[in-house]
């Protein structure tokens, strides 16, 4: 029989690649998406039609709680992601932050608690871990709270651990780091870059451009969640997904312009800059807890796997119908 999932923060980037290979690998979905007026399903609205056919979609918000149990009701598996992601925004409200991000995992793993569910995958982010104090950073290592998102996120995953601690709740957390890939927001720095150039633009505006970042394709990082949703070695771990490769943002620059075949330039854009203390300087994986624990490891590993997985998103974003839907002049918190 198909498991039957559900899938929370379905309509988002990472989201909607999720619901898509679980719909293909035989599983009935169920997608949570944020209720608004319009009736938008994000990009679950852009799933090619035998996809989004076999989905349910429930229209709602992950802070009611019983909202949630309704949504995770007869369900095996939730794979957790609704959540407020973007770090600018986390400095202009970051009460927001908590709620959605603390208090919505407090009602999925209370409902999962309560209703007897086999599983939850919950989703981390590397940025918990701050600015490395060694690499490649393992579950191990010091978490840090360097914008008020990777605190709420911290919160949050410590407190679906507790529960999986306190009431033998089934819940794992899955820690993916910079996952890239196309329908990304253009808040994140590939996007921008590629929509940008393919713009006609060829001074580009960013932010610091020193910082290194472990850029997992987004492929992998679903891979990496049904690995953990199917692996019953995985409950009450803390399991890294990224590439275990490291790259300056400077450095993604050049790639993804020789991938596209242009030469550009930088302007750094002040408006784009962290606080010094908030930026987070270097990030780097250790996947060999993934490997050894669940069997996974990344088809789009080391330097010519993020050229292989850019030259597919540089692809994407530069389909006219895509490339339209993006504001490649506009900063996006």
């Amino acid at each position: 029989m198909a498991t039957r999932v559900l899938v929370t923060g379905a309509e988002g980037f990472i989201g909607s690649h999720l619901v898509e290979a679980l719909v293909q690998r035989g599983d009935s979905v169920r997608a949570l998406v944020l209720y608004n007026s319009f009736g938008s399903e994000g990009w679950l609205d852009h799933l090619d039609a035998s996809v989004r056919n076999e989905v349910e979609v429930v229209p709602g918000d992950v802070r009611d709680p019983n909202m949630v149990r309704r949504a995770m009701a007869d369900c095996d598996v939730v794979y957790h992601l609704a959540a407020l992601i973007a770090i600018p925004f986390s400095y202009l409200a970051p009460r927001a932050y908590v709620e959605t991000n603390i208090l919505g995992t407090l009602n999925v793993v209370q409902a999962a608690t309560d209703l007897g569910t086999r599983k939850v995958v919950h989703t981390s982010t590397s940025e918990v871990y701050g600015t490395a104090r060694y690499v490649p950073m393992n579950e191990d290592h010091p978490l840090q709270g360097q914008s008020p998102y990777s605190a709420s996120k911290i919160g949050a995953d410590q407190l679906a651990l507790s529960f999986h601690r306190s009431f033998g709740t089934p819940v794992a957390v899955i820690r993916p780091f910079n996952t890239y890939g196309p329908r990304q927001s253009a808040r994140a720095v590939i996007p921008t870059v590629i929509t940008q150039i393919a713009a006609g633009t060829r001074t580009l505006r960013l932010g610091a451009t020193t910082p290194t970042r472990d850029f997992s394709f987004v492929g992998d990082t679903v891979d990496g969640f049904i690995a953990v949703g199917e692996n019953d070695a995985s409950v009450g771990e803390v399991i890294n997904v990224g590439s275990g490769f490291e790259v300056s943002i400077g450095d993604t620059v050049r790639i993804i312009g020789d991938v596209m075949g242009v030469d550009v330039g930088i302007e750094q854009d002040a408006a784009r800059l962290r606080p010094s203390a908030s930026e987070v300087e270097r990030l780097f994986a250790d996947v060999s807890k993934a490997r050894d624990l669940i069997g996974w490891a990344p088809k789009y590993g080391g330097l010519d796997g993020f050229r292989r997985g850019l030259e597919i998103t540089s692809a994407w974003f530069q389909e006219p119908s895509n490339l339209a839907m993006y504001r490649p002049d506009t900063y996006a918190i």
